[in-house]
């Protein structure tokens, strides 16, 4: 390995390792160290690095030859590809030491309360590496003040190695935050079942909407019973229609109609529509906000609507003209453009002129697999669905029919 140095672990979430030929090999999410007797320093036994997909491995310390700001690069392209799993006596850094509540011993024999902020590993001259510094944030005498940040010595510090009381959650939260919504569901799913819930409890609607689309069913059911009911409307409320319906059906009828009547009527009511869908049809995936115009849009107007930085890709990469209302369910349906198609006209055009009407919707009891068959065959990536007026009442993704193409427990790390 390099020189002695120290490294502070919530930097080093995210950051790339690559292999000696400069390959990626995929990111760290953790450092595990193993707890020793007494107070002394515990030493740091590996990395956990995800790659792939869904899958986190360990990769022992000794396989690292550098640690850089931005990379960790290895001695060896040979990695054990099993599942990690935490062993006992290890503690995973970030997720069982940050935020944790610890008292620190001052000179004189006084002691001061506070949280850790975040945790530094140094290398010692026999090459092992150590958790030998922690920074913690003093926690604050007046309120409203912010504690101050120092860095203390491990040794000085007592309440790291009982068993995990209540932590915080900011630290670790602000580590996270730059996850994909994916990315940080699978984090989740790797916590204990304690701490998975203190942090989707921490989590603001809107990202915690996201992220638990991307959870296993069960997961989604256990983290909204543990929010309490008028929360959890609140979230369902920040998803698109399609997920809150689709979160909603694995919960018991008595709850399910509790949350929707909690939900704003405006908010409620697409997802109720959804609801009534037979499963297996277009109607019981489709995506009920997808960009509506009117024919008398500009070419200009329509590409700022798409522009819009909360629409997904998918949703994004088409928009559909209706006549009045340009809302679901629209008034007759005239047809879709494509955004390329948007891009090569000019800004003054109107939609209506450049709208592609040789398509044929499908209808909501239409079965996915047809709707499949036909986006295959014309290379969309999105169907709309009318009713028997010709309403536009959602369009199915692409992203839809792969969710519903997967196993069910696609998104369950353990069956992944």
């Amino acid at each position: 390995m390099a020189a002695a140095t120290r490294v502070y672990v919530a930097r080093l979430a995210g950051i790339v390792v690559y292999d000696p030929n400069g390959d990626q090999v995929g990111r760290v999410r953790d450092a595990v160290a193993r707890m020793r007797p007494g107070n002394a320093p515990p030493r740091v036994v590996g990395l956990v690095v995800e790659i792939g997909v869904r899958r986190r491995i360990f990769l022992p310390i000794g396989r690292v030859t550098t640690i850089e700001a931005d990379a960790v690069l290895l001695s060896t392209g040979t990695l054990n590809l099993k599942r990690f799993e935490k062993k006992p006596g290890e503690v995973l850094v970030l997720e069982d030491l940050l935020d944790r509540r610890v008292t620190v011993a001052e000179p004189g024999g006084d002691a001061r309360p506070g949280s850790v902020v975040d945790v530094g590993m140094e290398q010692e001259r026999s090459g092992v590496w150590a958790l030998r510094r922690l920074a913690v944030r003093a926690t604050p005498t007046h309120l409203g003040r912010r504690g101050h940040l120092r860095q203390v010595d491990w040794e000085q510090v007592t309440g790291l190695s009982e068993a995990a009381g209540e932590q915080g959650t900011a630290n670790l939260l602000a580590v996270l935050d730059q996850m994909r919504a994916a990315d940080l569901a699978n984090t989740l799913q790797d916590l204990s079942g304690r701490r998975r819930i203190e942090v989707a409890g921490a989590l603001h609607d809107d990202r915690l909407a996201d992220v638990l689309v991307e959870l296993p069913n069960d997961d989604q059911v256990e983290i909204l019973e543990s929010l309490g009911v008028e929360r959890a409307a609140d979230v369902l409320e920040s998803m698109d229609p399609d997920d809150a319906a689709d979160v909603l059906a694995e919960l018991p009828e008595p709850e399910k109609d509790e949350l929707l009547a909690l939900m704003e009527p405006a908010e409620a009511a697409p997802v109720r529509r959804l609801m009534d869908y037979a499963p297996g049809t277009a109607g019981s995936i489709m995506t009920t906000n997808p960009v509506i115009l009117l024919p008398d849009v500009t070419i200009a107007e329509a590409l700022a609507a798409i522009r819009e930085p909360k629409r997904s890709p998918v949703v994004a990469a088409q928009v559909f003209v209706s006549r009045a209302p340009a809302a679901t369910p629209s008034g007759r349906f005239l047809g879709m453009v494509h955004f390329q198609r948007l891009l090569r006209e000019p800004p003054s055009d109107l939609v209506g002129g450049v709208v592609v009407d040789d398509l044929d919707p499908v209808g909501p009891q239409t079965p996915i697999s047809e709707v499949t068959r036909q986006m295959a065959t014309y290379d969309l990536v999105a169907m709309p669905v009318v009713d028997e007026l010709n309403r536009l009442v959602g369009v199915v993704t692409v992203d839809d029919v792969l969710d519903h193409l997967l196993p069910e427990d696609w998104r369950d790390r353990d069956r992944a």
